[in-house]
């Protein structure tokens, strides 16, 4: 007997389509963002300088819409995909349970997308831990590693966060943009399961953009005189 076996074959779209998607799902995903903004608040959670923490959603957000044809696979991940970034912060941050955050997706997605988006969430929700390390050890990467688009908007998250750091002048920022800049290589290949699945794809533009931001900050500082070897 003969038998066919059918493989799955997964490809990024083309970035129009990704854009027409976009496009065609925007009031949605405009819901998506509310709901996610009014969370955050409620909870009192600012970002950086008091910003509302909406500010560091958006900037995640913007990520995805730049690059996210290089990783989305089909039309029913695109929402999926927004709402994986509105939300990433949601369990950790905002008191949500995995369930809770099920719950809401299913308000916007069908069944199958939110379980997409709400696995996407728990892959980024910090472990518990006494230190940053502890927080963000193996188990957290692997979890990241196997779950589809999970690296994606992990790297989106991390882009937010250094375009912000590298923006500001404040001790905090300049401490996190010194923590940013240690990471990056052990960050970059924990996140990485170098798969042929573009779901799990770490795309180099995006590792790219977030280079960019480095050097910029580094061109910059070396004009202020205010980079180390200035001092030699």
């Amino acid at each position: 007997m003969d038998v066919l076996i059918f493989l799955l074959i997964f490809v990024p779209m083309l970035r129009q389509e990704f854009e027409s998607f976009m496009q065609k799902y925007a009031d949605k995903i405009e819901r998506i963002r509310l709901s996610a903004h009014e969370l955050h608040q409620s909870v009192n959670q600012t970002y950086g300088d008091e910003l509302p923490y909406g500010y560091h959603l958006d900037m995640v957000v913007k990520g995805i819409c730049d690059f996210g044809d290089l990783v989305c696979a089909r039309e029913d991940d695109v929402l999926p995909l927004f709402f994986g970034g509105y939300y990433h912060d949601s369990i950790e941050d905002a008191r949500l349970t995995y369930n809770d955050v099920m719950k809401v997706a299913r308000s916007f997605l069908t069944e199958e997308q939110a379980l997409l988006a709400t696995e996407i969430v728990y892959a980024l929700t910090n472990d518990k831990g006494r230190n940053r390390a502890e927080r963000a050890g193996e188990k957290y990467y692997k979890g990241i590693r196997e779950t589809p688009y999970a690296p994606f908007v992990k790297l989106c998250d991390r882009l937010a966060n250094i375009t912000y750091s590298c923006a500001g002048e404040n001790a905090n920022n300049r401490r996190m943009k010194e923590v940013y800049k240690g990471e990056m290589p052990h960050f970059l290949q924990c996140i990485n399961p170098h798969s042929d699945d573009p779901r799990f794809a770490v795309p180099q533009e995006t590792v790219l953009r977030l280079a960019e931001c480095l050097i910029d900050d580094l061109e910059r500082e070396e004009k202020q005189g205010k980079v180390w070897w200035c001092e030699y």
